[in-house]
């Protein structure tokens, strides 16, 4: 049983827990996840590490209600605890067994979407830590979605904003940032890490691709087991099949087949919809009422399901 030590509520249906790990906490690394379950008869859900403490053994994620699972996870109180708690998983980022020397002579630029600044957000603060400011683009579709800006200033070097209404930052997405540092301003990065939705990261790829800037991504598809046994995570990179849970979740961005891998994503969403449902209606039928009709696909790990 693993202890649910702090919640924070981050924006709507956005929440970031800090839970008490102590192995994941001392062996975790930056780009790694783990899998965690509510109780005996819970779903398996993936979820990337957002931060740790080695000294406190606490293990931080962030996750955003979206089906059935997330939806009873919202209900948890600190003094809570998940029956399972399951990592480090996955390969860490690959930078962090990279010689320290060259990546200081490396520019290094972060985008984020949504949910995803929450992976982001541990490998800036790495890059800081070893005295490295890594420029980061945080993208939502308002300022209420926004989520980690405070703690992101802390540690990026130069930190930019973008919302799909323009209510803070640049009006526009991710993509039109990059155009416009690379672009307009002739900024010149060496290495592109974009997290976050699938069809964000998809275009983010295509315009560095464009830019001749070398692209990671961090993967989320579907996930059971997480040690590479069912395939079900399967993603095709350039001519060959890797498995997000123990050959990723990182991968070349402009090899990844983004098309099939947003298909996949979507195969059981039907399946989805109805446990959501059957939980609506278990809820109504105690209380009067019902919860949010959100049925986004809970499978999704980067930030959160």
């Amino acid at each position: 049983m693993y202890e649910i030590v702090n919640i924070k509520q981050l924006a709507d249906k956005m929440v970031l827990m800090d839970v008490l790990a102590p192995r994941v906490a001392k062996y975790c690394q930056p780009g790694q996840f783990v899998i965690i379950r509510i109780d005996e008869k819970g779903e398996r859900i993936p979820l990337t590490i957002c931060d740790f403490n080695r000294e406190k053994n606490t293990v931080t994620i962030v996750f955003q209600a979206v089906g059935a699972t997330t939806e009873k996870m919202l209900k948890l109180k600190v003094g809570d605890y998940f029956q399972d708690f399951v990592g480090p998983l996955g390969t860490p980022a690959e930078f962090v067994d990279s010689d320290i020397h060259e990546l200081k002579n490396k520019k290094y630029l972060f985008v984020a979407g949504g949910v995803g600044t929450a992976p982001v957000y541990p490998q800036v603060k790495w890059f800081n830590n070893l005295g490295i400011k890594a420029d980061v683009i945080i993208g939502a579709r308002n300022r209420e979605a926004l989520i980690l800006t405070e703690e992101m200033k802390e540690v990026a070097g130069d930190l930019y904003i973008a919302t799909d209404d323009g209510s803070l930052g640049e009006h526009g997405r991710v993509t039109d940032v990059i155009k416009k540092l690379v672009v307009d301003e002739g900024k010149s990065y060496d290495i592109c890490v974009a997290i976050g939705p699938m069809i964000m990261m998809k275009f983010v790829c295509e315009l560095t691709k464009e830019l001749n800037i070398p692209t990671t991504v961090s993967m989320n598809p579907i996930m059971i087991d997480g040690t590479g046994m069912c395939g079900g995570c399967r993603v095709s990179v350039g001519d060959k099949v890797k498995f997000a849970c123990v050959d990723g979740p990182e991968f070349d961005g402009h090899l990844v087949n983004f098309d099939e891998a947003m298909f996949r994503q979507s195969i059981y969403k039907e399946r989805e919809q109805k446990d959501y449902a059957a939980m609506c209606k278990n809820i109504e039928d105690h209380s009067g009422g019902c919860c949010s009709k959100s049925l986004i696909s809970t499978h999704e790990f980067v930030g959160g399901c």
